[in-house]
């Protein structure tokens, strides 16, 4: 019977044996019974991650869950392009401004088709969701008017719960987990689940350790280019944190490909770039109100602090990705044009009427 395969695959993940790719399919199909106790989910979930996902898994996992989403239909001509996602995985409870979503829009104002999928907050006050909608810009388009807006204005929002509906029945587990203060492979997942399959992604993770295997994730998902990022945050009371962002305040660790050729690791160093001295501080955003503000702000070209330098150096990265600029800093350049000659409050400006928010 189905429902207890998965205890008998919770007890193999507790002596450390990683799954097959047959039983990470049964788990799928179990996790996703609405009739099986979130306690039982809850506890495959705990045990998967303490016994740390392995690259297949990850990448099995998320090629079902995709298989299930609901797939917008995009016009031949918009297939025939690059289409970038930029996105983090969160989790760095940093409460830093929405980084990804403002170098989201300037990258679709350099004029790159840009799929961003996404959900509300979780681990902070303001996700993507939360902020777009503070901008003005529809969130909960259907699948068919998100993929003509994507084709008509090169951005749209992809609203996560409207896209899967199997998470509904894994929802209690996540929140049970959550409760109980631990991660779970879903952490990872998001990021890796646009509907719109985009062939170009730039991730940010909130744990240096983890870029390179979901690099190799996104590899085997069939992207054409992807990076992963996480940032180093020096903290004022000592130590340092990390921040699924390429960091403007301290070195950070990345891992990218180019097809199935060309995959490495590096590590960026502040040094390579003329970034003035800032601190976390600097960064730090608020509700969804706020940081609507603080976005509207960079897009209009009136901020020219460090909330600036740290969008420029994302869309200098996520410009790289997607195959319009040679290296971050020839894609930072394009990304200072874009906000100084008018084209990303330009973007924001129409977004809002296309969306019709």
């Amino acid at each position: 019977m189905l429902r207890s395969v998965l205890p008998a695959l919770t007890q193999q993940l507790r002596q450390g044996t990683s799954l097959a790719p047959s039983q990470v399919i049964a788990a799928v199909e179990t996790l996703i019974d609405p009739q099986l106790k979130a306690e039982v989910k809850a506890d495959f979930l705990t045990a998967l991650a303490e016994k740390g996902e392995s690259v297949e898994e990850i990448s099995v996992f998320a090629s079902l869950l995709r298989d299930r989403a609901i797939q917008p239909v995009l016009p031949p001509s918009l297939r025939q392009r690059e289409i970038v996602d930029v996105c983090g995985t969160g989790g760095d409870r940093l409460e830093t401004f929405n980084i990804s979503t403002t170098v989201a829009l300037v990258v679709s104002a350099a004029g790159v088709p840009v799929a961003k999928h996404g959900n509300r907050a979780i681990t902070s006050k303001s996700g993507s969701a939360d902020v777009l909608e503070a901008l003005g810009i529809r969130i909960d388009l259907p699948p068919d008017e998100a993929a003509a807006l994507l084709a008509e204005e090169g951005f749209a929002f992809f609203f996560a719960p409207n896209y899967h509906p199997a998470f509904k029945a894994i929802g209690p587990a996540r929140k049970l987990c959550a409760e109980r203060g631990q991660r779970t492979i879903f952490n990872f997942l998001g990021p890796l689940l646009n509907p719109v399959r985009p062939t170009a992604q730039l991730m940010g993770v909130s744990r240096p350790e983890w870029c390179e295997s979901l690099a190799r994730v996104l590899q085997l998902l069939g992207l054409r280019r992807g990076m992963v990022v996480c940032g180093t945050v020096p903290l004022a009371e000592g130590g340092h944190a990390h921040l699924d962002e390429i960091s403007t305040l301290g070195a950070t660790t990345l891992a990218e490909f180019y097809q199935e050729r060309g995959f490495h690791t590096a590590r960026l160093d502040l040094a390579d770039f003329e970034l003035a001295p800032a601190t976390l501080q600097d960064l730090k955003g608020g509700d969804r109100a706020t940081n609507a503000a603080l976005v509207e702000g960079l897009l209009r070209g009136e901020d020219r602090g460090p909330r600036r330098d740290a969008v420029l150096l994302n869309a200098g990265a996520g410009l790289l990705v997607a195959g319009v600029a040679k290296s971050i800093l020839d894609g930072m350049e394009q990304a200072r044009a874009v906000l100084e000659d008018g084209r990303a409050q330009a973007k924001l400006e129409a977004l809002r009427r296309a969306s019709g928010s």
